[in-house]
């Protein structure tokens, strides 16, 4: 293993220059004209998606050779590799294919080294908002246009996690998968707001300190959330499944399916609702 794999901070900042490169990529698409179509698990891809994750691949390889890489177009394709108890790269090149097709802004770039297990360094960019979200040994976030170069390090923003208000707490939900057990779930919280967000973006307000939770009943895979799990949880966060266990990654017999889990800024709230039977 390099210098650079073992250095969180340096990787992360390669990974937040592969993400601004494909990010760089998928707006050209945008601006030309995205063809779409259905892939077998009735989602969308496009040829943003193939773009990005092709750019970013092939940084990836270069950096780590050895390295297995879990990429969401990859693994569509068959190319599902071997995941033994080393760390690996969780890659979706265009998380929130939807929200892209449909002209939001709210879709991202993740990518995600994970060692034992869990998230340890990642990057979320949202190019269409030229916002970066990395996480190193600790958790920043920074202004980046596409195709441009990424600020000096000074000028990075350290994120951290708020205290959850008791009344007045502020939720982050799927956009376009808002379901009942998500919905009974809030309605048993003093929530204020619930923002719906699209892509691993609902992460990183968590991280920021501009929302308290967000929970997820819905079908995930590991590549939507990685990258911004690591951002989370460099910022003081977690993110837990319904066992209270941190959410785990590398399940390969699963085909690299998440179960539900709820994402807190405050992992202290987290503890509270647990044992007040809420969660």
């Amino acid at each position: 293993m390099t210098d650079r794999l073992q250095d969180d901070d340096a990787l992360a900042e390669i990974f937040a220059f592969l993400a601004l490169k494909a990010g760089a990529a998928i707006m050209r698409v945008r601006a030309s004209g995205a063809r779409a179509r259905i892939k077998s698990d009735s989602s969308p891809v496009c040829d943003a998606d193939l773009l990005a994750e092709e750019i970013i691949l092939e940084g990836l390889v270069r950096l780590a050779p050895r390295f297995p890489i879990v990429a969401e177009e990859l693994c569509a394709s068959g190319g599902t590799p071997e995941i033994d108890r080393g760390p690996f790269f969780l890659v979706d090149p265009l998380d929130g294919t939807r929200e892209f097709l449909e002209g939001r802004d709210c879709f991202s770039v993740n990518i995600a080294l994970i060692r034992n297990g869990a998230p340890a360094v990642g990057a979320v960019y949202a190019p269409a908002r030229g916002e970066m979200f990395v996480a190193g040994s600790r958790a920043w976030t920074f202004v980046a246009e596409p195709g441009g170069g990424m600020p000096p390090r000074a000028e990075w923003r350290e994120l951290h996690v708020r205290p959850m208000p008791e009344r007045d707490a502020v939720a982050v939900a799927s956009r376009s998968h808002l379901d009942t057990g998500t919905k009974r779930f809030l309605g048993r919280l003093t929530v204020r707001d619930i923002v719906p967000l699209g892509s691993s973006l609902k992460f990183c307000l968590l991280a920021a300190g501009e929302a308290d939770v967000y929970p997820r009943f819905g079908p995930t895979m590991e590549w939507d959330t990685a990258a911004g799990d690591a951002v989370l949880r460099r910022a003081g966060g977690v993110v837990l499944d319904l066992s209270g266990a941190p959410a785990v990654y590398g399940k390969a017999a699963r085909e690299f399916a998440n179960g539900p889990f709820i994402a807190w800024g405050d992992p202290s709230a987290a503890a509270r609702f647990r044992a007040s039977g809420v969660c």
